[in-house]
């Protein structure tokens, strides 16, 4: 797609995300309450939420652009939350800034949750491990971030508050559910190429615990909206050079299937209580 082609497919993101939401309600009957965009490794995990009520394709929405990365499913469902009777979104994967349509659409699925109604946004993620106190397979809550993307989905002069970007409620919740979570700084890149040794190096000596190619921007865009947020990263390797080893697209998913029980659980058990 070329940059004209971009700039003209996102002309009015605010727009076409109350498009969506619109489009969206129709189709599933009803306004959601809660967001959940997982990301890769954790397409299992939404079994545990509960049966669907409803099921599609993204792309049956307008504005919204098939997943292209390996783990992403590309499908929207609703769920009624039995502890809470709370109609849940669950995105199914997610559109990633590397694929090249332009921010408004790496956006688009957590504006058209907000515009739709969702109050609450849980953005999740495979991840490398950049503190090496983690472990391959554990859910780390995301207490701030640092985007090294080197753009932002808000459009025009709009300056917004990131102070208590990932909710401190939220991250309270989730220890009430499991004490043992730890929290972590996340980093976003823009991938898709791993990231190397030397820049592992640099975003720890900037604070990073944790790197990836998604979620920043997602999460600046929940906060424009005026959405609560919660992000959870779930460790699928170690980041270069950690280990040695090599790093590979198919060990980040294993590992999320590996855990995808878990981290059903988790997600299940924290959206009981909101």
């Amino acid at each position: 797609m070329t940059t004209q082609a971009i700039a003209e497919s996102n002309a009015d993101p605010y727009q076409g995300a109350q498009d969506a939401a619109k489009a969206l309600i129709s189709r599933i009957g009803g306004t959601p309450d809660v967001a959940l965009v997982l990301g890769s490794g954790w397409v299992p995990a939404a079994d545990a939420l509960g049966e669907p009520e409803h099921e599609f394709p993204v792309t049956e929405l307008p504005g919204f652009t098939m997943a292209e990365a390996i783990g992403h499913a590309g499908r929207i469902r609703s769920v009624r939350l039995a502890s809470t009777g709370k109609l849940a979104l669950v995105f199914l994967g997610r559109t990633h800034f590397y694929e090249g349509h332009g921010v408004a659409r790496v956006v688009h699925g957590v504006r058209t949750a907000v515009a739709a109604g969702c109050s609450t946004v849980v953005l999740t993620n495979g991840c490398g491990g950049v503190n090496p106190e983690y472990s391959v397979g554990q859910p780390v809550l995301i207490s701030d971030h640092i985007n090294m993307t080197a753009t932002s989905p808000i459009v025009g002069a709009n300056f917004v508050d990131l102070t208590d970007l990932y909710s401190s409620r939220l991250r309270a919740l989730c220890k009430d559910v499991d004490p043992s979570l730890a929290e972590g700084v996340y980093v976003q890149l823009t991938g898709p190429h791993y990231e190397t040794p030397a820049e592992i190096r640099m975003v720890r000596t900037l604070g990073a615990d944790l790197v990836g190619m998604s979620t920043a921007l997602e999460a600046i865009a929940v906060r424009e909206a005026g959405a609560e947020l919660l992000g959870i990263s779930l460790v699928t390797n170690m980041a270069a050079g950690m280990t040695g080893q090599p790093l590979s697209a198919q060990e980040v998913i294993e590992t999320g299937n590996a855990s995808a029980a878990r981290m059903g659980v988790l997600l299940r058990d924290v959206l009981g209580r909101l």
